[in-house]
């Protein structure tokens, strides 16, 4: 598939960035589209770990404020999973490690691979690469870092309560749903459906 860009121009400079595009792209029937115009919200690629405890069955979220999910009537402190911008020539391995002990306070020997997703691929070029964290000590007080006013409060729970959230909509975000119910579906195909 092909695609001709006729203009690109960055509307927006700041911490995250939005580019406007004008653009033709090869339709299935193998026609050009039109000139089209369409907008990026740019702010590179994130990192996402769930912290598993194995022993109790347990996993380890964070709650913090979102502003973006106190609009719309939402509810602005948002249960997740522990997660940060890979910046440019980092790797997320590394991003994860770093987030892990900044906001939870957290250390962890193994990091298993789940998935990398776009986020919202209609709007937004940032993906989410996605890991399990297992076999982890607490090391630090976390909480975040001042310099980036965060005030961050871990919380732990069983995976079966965290599942339940997920039912009531008390856990609403989209990486910390998938990375829940990614291991609870790996829970009971270990044990045969039992959770």
């Amino acid at each position: 598939m092909k695609v001709k860009i006729i203009k690109e121009n960055r509307e927006y400079d700041g911490f995250f960035k939005i580019d406007k595009a004008v653009l033709q792209h090869e339709k299935f029937d193998g026609e050009m589209s039109q000139e089209i115009t369409r907008l990026n919200f740019e702010r590179g690629d994130s990192v996402a770990i769930l912290l598993y405890d194995e022993e109790k069955d347990s996993v380890l979220l964070i709650n913090q404020f979102r502003y973006p999910a106190y609009v719309n009537e939402g509810p602005g402190w948002i249960l997740e999973i522990v997660a940060g911008i890979v910046e440019e020539g980092q790797d997320a391995v590394s991003i994860a490690r770093k987030e892990l002990l900044e906001e939870a306070g957290y250390e962890v020997d193994d990091l298993k691979f789940i998935s990398k997703f776009y986020v919202s691929p209609g709007g937004t070029s940032e993906r989410i690469h996605l890991y399990l964290g297992l076999a982890h000590r607490k090391v630090g007080s976390g909480g975040g870092l001042t310099s980036e006013h965060e005030d961050i409060q871990v919380v732990e729970m069983t995976l079966d309560e965290a599942m339940r959230m997920v039912e009531t909509g008390e856990i609403c975000d989209a990486k910390t749903i998938i990375a829940l119910q990614w291991l609870n579906l790996r829970k009971i195909e270990e044990y045969g459906g039992k959770t």
